[in-house]
């Protein structure tokens, strides 16, 4: 009875927005004190979870994500990303998509992505033409793909909470983050093909002249009218190949040292070279130099408030973590998975239908919480259930990747639709359609094959890892 009412009251607090921080501490004093649990008993047990090496690559992941987006490297990987897709209708984009993805591969968190993806986006999105909150929802979409393309943050406390192969984790989410990069790429260029765009001719571009972003983005002035633009599109002749070979060939080159991080980074670690901390530590120590002297775009003075949010960050997920490992021994001891299990039982035996309540349980919960907070919470309680009808615990790494992606973006709550809403000034009636769009043509069949094709996530730890 005790474990039911700790539970009401830790949706009820979710619910009406008390921190996660304090709801975890709370829901776990009350259930150690009304159960009559010994405190010198799970102090300890808490404290020895925490006490693993693996966990220090969150605060390096955390010091290297604000390093990469204040240090230009985001700048360099959309303009590499735009040459390398060229002047196709909807190109713009899929050059954020792609260049979401990218970033993804070296930060490891959603918001990041938003934060300087968008940044950089949302005007060139803007010049070209794109309607407003299709734009601002593509930008929020594709900056999920953080949390998707390894190194992942939440994948690093997932194999840390489940006792298994960060590796194999963060590979367990890399083909569904490409599925899902692949998909928004092509609901982009089906969406933009009967639109004009500012560069005319069927293509996206820059408006000649570098216009600006249309007037309700940032407070930016409206660009040229269409007459006018329609004669400065016939003056300027299009690009050559050999003009763009020579222009990709120069931004490449100049994008050499951002270029060089996830392959740093991701090669390191599957090579063996490095393990998931120093591949962090790599990783922040590396974009000091590429931000201060060769992008120079990071100050020096900007290293200690990035040192301090960075410490600040990692204080939060830890105690939250202290907390959510008693808390999780208490649901242990009190046997909640396999009461759940039961439940889930009752209502029927088949495996397909047992996971299509556990996916809308976990979409439910990463509704109410951060993607960290719910890797927390839903990792103990719901990868036994999922375990016991035969899902392997790195296909479940995929699984609730994919739907802790699919709540940051999926209203009431969608705290990346809100943030991607303030960046580019759209209102969230006009973003909700295109973001419902993207929802059901591309994250829900997402979701389907990453749960009912196990290969899809086991597939690559299996070849790369022997797993």
């Amino acid at each position: 009875m005790e474990i039911f009412i700790g539970l009401v009251i830790l949706f009820a607090l979710l619910i009406v927005g008390v921190p996660v921080f304090w709801t975890f501490l709370g829901v776990t004093l009350f259930l150690v004190v009304s159960l009559g649990y010994d405190p010198n008993f799970l102090l300890p047990y808490g404290y020895s979870q925490l006490n693993s090496s693996l966990l220090l690559a969150i605060p390096l992941f955390i010091i290297a994500g604000k390093l990469i987006e204040r240090g230009g490297i985001g700048d360099v990987i959309v303009e590499w990303t735009e040459l390398l897709i060229g002047r196709v209708k909807g190109g713009l984009g899929v050059t954020t998509v792609v260049a979401c993805a990218v970033f993804g591969s070296i930060s490891g968190s959603a918001l990041a992505a938003l934060s300087t993806i968008g940044s950089i986006m949302f005007g060139k999105l803007h010049r070209a033409n794109y309607p407003r909150g299709f734009a601002t929802a593509l930008v929020a979409n594709a900056s999920v793909l953080g949390l998707l393309i390894p190194p992942s943050g939440i994948m690093i406390l997932y194999a840390w909470i489940a006792n298994v192969s960060v590796l194999a984790a963060f590979l367990s989410t890399l083909i569904p983050g490409i599925i899902l990069t692949v998909i928004l790429s092509v609901i982009t260029m089906i969406y933009m093909r009967n639109r004009s765009t500012a560069a005319g001719s069927g293509t996206d571009g820059p408006v000649p002249g570098g216009g600006a972003a249309p007037r309700g983005f940032a407070g930016a002035p409206s660009f040229v009218p269409a007459r006018q633009e329609s004669v400065l599109m016939t003056a300027v002749e299009p690009p050559t190949v050999a003009s763009r070979a020579k222009a990709f060939a120069k931004v490449t080159f100049r994008g050499i040292p951002a270029l060089l991080l996830p392959v740093i980074i991701l090669g390191g670690i599957y090579s063996g070279l490095f393990t998931t901390v120093e591949a962090a530590a790599v990783a922040a120590v590396y974009t000091i130099p590429v931000g201060l002297w060769i992008y120079r775009r990071l100050r020096i003075g900007e290293l200690r408030p990035v040192l301090i949010e960075a410490a600040t960050t990692t204080g939060v997920v830890m105690v939250m973590a202290y907390s959510m490992m008693i808390l999780s021994r208490v649901f242990t001891m009190e046997k909640l998975p396999e009461k759940i299990n039961g439940v889930l039982l009752s209502v029927s035996s088949n495996p397909a239908v047992i996971l299509i309540m556990i996916n809308l349980s976990i979409l439910i919960l990463g509704m109410l919480i951060d993607d960290v907070s719910g890797t927390l919470l839903i990792t103990p309680i719901l990868l036994p259930v999922a375990m016991s009808i035969g899902v392997d615990p790195i296909h479940f790494a995929a699984i609730l990747g994919v739907n802790l992606g699919l709540a940051n973006i999926t209203p009431p709550t969608a705290p990346l639709l809100y943030f991607g809403s303030q960046l580019g000034n759209a209102p969230i009636n006009e973003m909700l359609k295109p973001a419902l769009m993207m929802i059901v043509c591309a994250w829900i069949p997402t979701l389907i094959l990453t749960t009912y094709i196990p290969d899809l996530s086991l597939w690559l730890p299996r070849v790369i890892l022997g797993y």
